[in-house]
């Protein structure tokens, strides 16, 4: 580009002077018809720099018009999952630094964090004492460490280094920041406190508040009513490809969050930078 406008330059500069040289030719000339070619060019050499002067005016204001669509951005809005973007969650190293047998590992993995009791708790229709119940009907010769096990379970929750760091970006570049992630009310209560990237939020949807989980479409309209979002300017960013599809069918944008890195590559693709 710099080539083009120097290449630009110097040609610009050998016409004006062959405009302005071209009427002291026709000055020296001789014939009839001199004097009228001089009368001719000199005009031409007083009217081109105007009209050149006219066309340069008339390329950068349609320069700024088209520069000014451009900046009108396609995404607005930014919305976060949580757990495995924002915050790790490893339960699987947390369970293990219980030190159980292999099989009584498995059956309460299977009783805890692998059973649907796990996502439907995220809902929260239930104190959490009937949740508890729920979990150890699973394996009540393991109600004690079940027990245990849950009410640590908020160590499996810690934030990723770039969160705060990405989020904070994001809404110093103007765009609008939200929360929309499966939850529960207990493990809010006990890990809410990490989630230093609350603070650039605008606004935030938990399931254990709502009463509807990801990736029923409930929840994404229930963003999109509740913030006035357009979901053609909004992104949504879930670990989860079933979430991600949610969002899509109504009408919002995803990135398959598999690695920060990933996830701003994707982010780019879609003018988000």
């Amino acid at each position: 580009m710099k080539n083009f406008k120097r290449f630009a330059a110097i040609a610009g500069a050998i016409l004006l002077l062959l405009v302005f040289c071209i009427p002291m030719l026709f000055a020296f000339g001789s014939g009839e018809n001199a004097q009228a070619m001089f009368r001719a060019s000199f005009g031409a050499a007083i009217l081109l720099p105007i009209l050149l002067y006219i066309f340069i005016l008339g390329f950068r204001f349609w320069g700024k018009k088209r520069l000014k669509r451009e900046d009108k951005r396609m995404i607005e809005n930014v919305v976060f999952d949580i757990g495995k973007v924002l915050m790790a969650f490893e339960w699987e190293k947390y369970l293990q630094s219980y030190g159980f047998p292999k099989e009584k590992y498995e059956k309460i993995a299977d009783a805890t964090f692998r059973s649907p009791v796990w996502d439907e708790r995220d809902r929260g229709c239930f104190s959490e004492e009937e949740y508890l119940r729920q979990f150890t009907a699973l394996a009540p010769e393991y109600e004690k460490e079940i027990r245990e096990v849950l009410r640590r379970s908020p160590e499996t929750i810690s934030l990723f280094p770039y969160a705060e760091t990405w989020t904070k970006y994001l809404k110093s570049q103007g765009y609008h920041l939200y929360i929309l992630s499966n939850y529960s009310q207990y493990m809010l209560d006990h890990t809410k406190e990490r989630m230093k990237f609350l603070k650039y939020m605008d606004g935030t949807i938990f399931s254990c508040q709502v009463k509807e989980l990801k990736p029923e479409a409930g929840i994404y309209r229930k963003l999109l009513d509740t913030y006035h979002l357009d979901p053609e300017k909004t992104v949504f960013i879930d670990d989860r490809k079933e979430n991600c599809q949610g969002a899509e069918k109504q009408g919002i944008h995803t990135v398959h969050f598999q690695d920060f890195k990933q996830a701003a590559a994707e982010l780019e693709k879609l003018g988000v930078k």
